[in-house]
């Protein structure tokens, strides 16, 4: 499996309803994107001068699976906004070692 991790950060002035509506679209990509196999976000708790205010934890079956996803419309569209309320977005995607936990 292929694990995608975002981490935001947000623009100073982004309000409350910016990030509604970045949970709002985040949270209907599953039902629209079939490649989606793993999917959780949620705002920072934890404030410290490295934190980030948002993060996203995805999972896709492979590399393809994942182009595909950052192709689709609908994705697309959320990305416009958060391109919009963020100041920083950083990513990485590696195959998760599942064996790793025990």
């Amino acid at each position: 499996m292929i694990k995608h991790v975002v981490l935001f950060k947000f623009k100073s002035n982004v309000t409350e309803n910016d990030k509604l509506k970045l949970e709002q679209g985040l949270g209907a990509l599953p039902s629209v994107i079939s490649e989606i196999k793993e999917y959780e976000f949620g705002r920072n708790i934890v404030k410290s001068e490295r934190s980030f205010d948002f993060g996203l934890i995805s999972g896709f079956e492979d590399p393809d699976a994942l182009q595909r996803y950052n192709r689709h419309p609908h994705h697309l569209e959320v990305l416009k906004h958060i391109g919009e309320i963020c100041d920083s977005i950083k990513s990485v995607d590696f195959e998760s070692n599942e064996e790793s936990r025990t």
